[in-house]
């Protein structure tokens, strides 16, 4: 079975973080492991609380993956200090990671920086020179390219000069800024593709940002290439969404398991199991 291991913080409620991570490597088929690099308290309706592991914890959790069960492709998530950026980098080089997929979580749709300014610096420095594919929203290139960007020439633009000062291919996200779902992959030669998809009229959209993300890191631990990485987990997202789950006060999350059957319990009959052996009437 092919690996993936995420490297970001735990959401509590289920949506996003790590837990959206797992759901979403799992319906890939992919054996998912995690490193934690925050806890959070917060639900649908926002977040009420971090507990940021230390470095040392963070280092020792990704010793324990990696000297064991090594992960095919990495997915990276929020990581508010540059610390445990600083750490993060470091045990990837280490470990000669592959396929690495940084999702830069810096600035909320709203525009809210949620990292420090230091961070940022780190994350620019020490992080960003490691991916394979870096995918940030519109807000999140603007800071990285440092301009405005309002139309599609700005997205193809801005993400030429990402990709050229990094060194990776980027997945520059459109809806926040642009009003569609269209979004352009500039590979690290330069060459670009857009992804173009519908809008999904669905105002549950907790955690899509490290879905796919993760959905691109399992299809490259399954050996897709980037181009077929990004196109399968954009497929896989707008179904996800499509599934209209409905849950919570607040911006609900997507549905990670649409394809996976449910049954309810007259459904199994007489012969229904419960443990893996034939319940006892």
């Amino acid at each position: 079975m092919n690996t993936a291991l995420t490297i970001a913080g735990s959401d509590c409620s289920g949506g996003a973080g790590i837990q959206a991570d797992i759901k979403t490597m799992t319906a890939h088929g992919v054996y998912a492991m995690s490193a934690i690099t925050a806890l959070t308290a917060q639900n649908t309706t926002g977040v009420t609380g971090i507990m940021e592991v230390t470095p040392e914890f963070l280092a020792e959790q990704l010793d324990c993956i990696f000297t064991d069960i090594r992960p095919d492709a990495i997915k990276t998530g929020m990581v508010s200090s540059g610390n445990l950026i600083k750490v993060i980098a470091q045990k990837l080089r280490e470990y000669d990671a592959a396929n690495i997929v940084v999702d830069p979580v810096m600035v909320a749709t709203s525009g809210a920086r949620l990292i420090s300014e230091e961070a940022i610096h780190t994350l620019k420095t020490e992080l960003l020179p490691l991916a394979t594919v870096i995918t940030p929203n519109i807000p999140e290139t603007e800071v990285l390219a440092n301009r405005k960007v309002k139309r599609e020439e700005d997205m193809v633009s801005a993400a030429e000069m990402i990709s050229e000062t990094y060194g990776c291919a980027v997945l520059c996200k459109g809806g926040h800024s642009l009003n569609d779902a269209n979004d352009l992959l500039v590979m690290a030669d330069g060459t670009h593709q857009w992804f173009r998809g519908n809008r999904i009229q669905n105002p549950n959209t907790h955690g899509t940002g490290c879905t796919l993300s993760s959905a691109i890191a399992s299809n490259l631990a399954k050996g897709y290439d980037l181009s077929e990485s990004v196109s399968l987990a954009k497929d896989y997202i707008s179904k996800a969404l499509g599934a209209m789950l409905d849950l919570g006060k607040g911006s609900g999350p997507m549905n990670h398991a649409f394809a996976i059957p449910t049954q309810s319990r007259s459904a199994l009959g007489q012969d229904d199991v419960a443990f893996g052996k034939k319940k006892i009437t």
